[in-house]
């Protein structure tokens, strides 16, 4: 055999060595805190919505109760540790807090949900912000921003509160050979929801259902223990995770609450993780 031969048979062999070994990567996820989570996934690393602060930091006006109630069971250092972008779902507090403004690297690409979140990102000092559309590419990966709604029809009637709720994204991220991911973020349950389920068909779903409550409104602005029967439900070919639970004065539902309901209704694919635990898929 001739050395061409040879070399070009070994780049063939390297090729295909690296490309099954890509395939062969199992993704993962490690909830951190409330929403906060590292997602590795197709070779990259993505941190979402963090929330970095110890225990107690913040008093927002007009509460009763300092949060975050709990810290996390991970240094800061070691959640900023291999991110290669991060995901905003919306700029609430509890989402893209102080610390995290401070701490996270000034250059790191950020993927947020509209044109607004950009600007007030970028004036806190970040050189890379960019909106999250349909299938946005990043670095073999693809996102795509599909749209909740972060409280009830009558909380949206109220200016005040309206404002207050704002609007934040849900995003699917996908990439060849591996299986598509749904961040279902700070939203109720509603046909736009489910229009999203039946498009995407997720492998991967992640829901905040820590069941808030706001004062004077029934229902709550984000998902509760049912919206976790009716994901179980239209996905059945998808591995559930519920978050955004604990960290929050303003959540009902506490993570155990969540794990005794998931047993009761026989939830086999939904799994409610501890802080720092690590989620393979």
């Amino acid at each position: 055999m001739t050395f061409v031969k040879k070399t070009a048979l070994s780049l063939i062999a390297t090729a295909l060595f690296a490309t099954s070994s890509f395939a062969a990567e199992q993704s993962q996820y490690q909830h951190i805190r409330n929403a906060t989570a590292k997602i590795e996934y197709a070779g990259k690393t993505f941190l979402v919505d963090p929330y970095l602060a110890e225990k107690d930091r913040y008093l927002p006006p007009n509460a009763k109760k300092r949060n975050p109630t709990l810290d996390m069971t991970v240094s800061i250092d070691e959640v900023l540790n291999g991110v290669d972008a991060v995901i905003v779902t919306h700029t609430h507090h509890a989402h893209w807090d102080d610390v995290a403004q401070q701490r996270v690297p000034k250059n790191l690409p950020i993927f947020v949900q509209n044109a607004g979140d950009a600007r007030l990102i970028r004036s806190q000092g970040f050189t890379d912000v960019r909106v999250v559309g349909k299938d946005t590419p990043f670095e073999g990966v693809t996102l795509t921003r599909t749209r909740g709604q972060h409280g009830t029809d009558a909380m949206y009637a109220n200016p005040k509160i309206a404002e207050m709720v704002g609007d934040a994204m849900d995003v699917v991220m996908k990439a060849e050979g591996k299986p598509t991911v749904y961040l279902v973020g700070d939203t109720i349950w509603n046909h736009e929801i489910e229009h999203s389920f039946n498009t995407y068909k997720p492998d991967f779903v992640v829901l905040n259902a820590g069941c808030a409550k706001l004062p004077n409104f029934e229902g709550s602005p984000i998902m509760c223990t049912e919206d976790v029967s009716k994901a179980h439900k239209i996905a059945p070919q998808a591995k559930i995770l519920t978050v955004h639970m604990d960290a929050l004065p303003q959540t009902s539902i506490s993570s155990d609450q969540m794990r005794d309901y998931v047993q009761k209704e026989g939830l086999n694919r939904v799994t409610v993780p501890k802080n720092g635990d690590v989620i393979k898929f």
